[in-house]
């Protein structure tokens, strides 16, 4: 199998006969061989009896059902797990993603690159709501990633199957993919997409959203800076807090013998208790990182590098 299309199926009944052909129209001139996997996330509306009649006419279509609305990211993780290709290539189940645009992708990772990230320069969507939330979100996330993309939330984008095999999803992670594949050394490129208007249903996602995106952004600064040295994140601001905590006492012991002010009125000596109480907390939260750490390396045998090639090594 050479390249799998996984596409996570929220209540899209009325969309799902036409992504099918859309699909296929845009797979079958292309000389190889394909899978296209379905997940039904928890749908409460007829979308599984219409991918289940997809199957029975097309075996190329593979359909995998979750218990409930699992999300998202659980939906195309499940995908990911599911898929046999050499290449991957995610997109949304709206018919917004351009189908057209899937051979683009494949032929971008043939000329080397191990990411290529959808990017909708003409979104089809609200202004106020949906492209300047999206538009702020990218810039932050590309400035704290170091990673820079135009269009993060794009879900049509391509892997090599390797990139995806070391990286596991929670919460919103999907957008993050490309970031975190960056930090093994992948060679992330990004490509202008169509996108089109919604035609069925209505949107899963709101500028609540924002909330959520940013908080797994910092878990995705975290692990791609910090994962396997957590004590030079929490260690350096227990230090920085403790010199704060030892130059506001050393004040407060200026203020008693020099100008003779009563320590007990002195704010500063509360404010010492606190930095000293603080900066201890930072360091030890950094050891027990590290603890952490080594857990999760050394208990599953992972190695905290990724080899790209071998040579002579049997």
């Amino acid at each position: 199998m050479n390249f799998s299309i996984v596409v996570p199926i929220y209540n899209e009944e009325d969309s799902i006969q036409e992504l099918h052909r859309a699909l296929a129209a845009a797979l079958d001139p292309v000389d190889t061989d394909y899978e296209i996997i379905l997940v039904d996330d928890g749908s409460t509306d007829g979308s599984f009896s219409a991918l289940q009649t997809i199957a029975a006419n097309d075996g190329r279509v593979k359909i995998i059902r979750l218990r409930r609305n699992f999300g998202q990211t659980a939906a195309m993780s499940a995908g990911f797990d599911a898929a046999s290709g050499s290449v991957i290539i995610p997109m949304d189940g709206d018919l917004q993603n351009d189908p057209a645009d899937i051979p683009r992708l494949i032929s971008k990772i043939d000329e080397g690159f191990d990411v290529v990230s959808g990017w909708r320069n003409d979104r089809k969507d609200t202004f106020l709501t949906r492209k300047i939330p999206s538009m702020l979100a990218n810039l932050l996330i590309s400035r704290l990633t170091g990673v820079h993309l135009h269009d993060y939330g794009c879900t049509l984008k391509a892997y090599r199957r390797e990139v995806l095999d070391g990286i596991n999803l929670y919460g919103e992670m999907h957008r993050f993919v490309p970031a975190l594949a960056s930090q093994v050394g992948a060679k992330v490129t990004e490509l202008p997409v169509n996108h089109r208007p919604r035609l069925h249903g209505v949107s899963k996602y709101g500028i609540s959203r924002t909330l959520r995106v940013i908080l797994d952004l910092m878990t995705v600064k975290f692990l791609l800076t910090y994962s396997t040295k957590p004590i030079q994140l929490f260690g350096k601001w227990g230090v920085y807090t403790l010199l704060a905590g030892l130059g506001s006492g050393a004040m407060t012991v200026y203020m008693k013998v020099f100008e003779h002010f009563s320590m007990n009125r002195n704010p500063l000596l509360i404010l010492t208790a606190f930095l000293l109480f603080m900066g201890i907390q930072f360091i030890v939260l950094g050891l027990l990182g590290e603890l952490n750490a080594r857990t999760y390396y050394e208990a599953q045998g992972k190695p905290i590098y990724v080899i790209r090639d071998r040579i002579n090594l049997g």
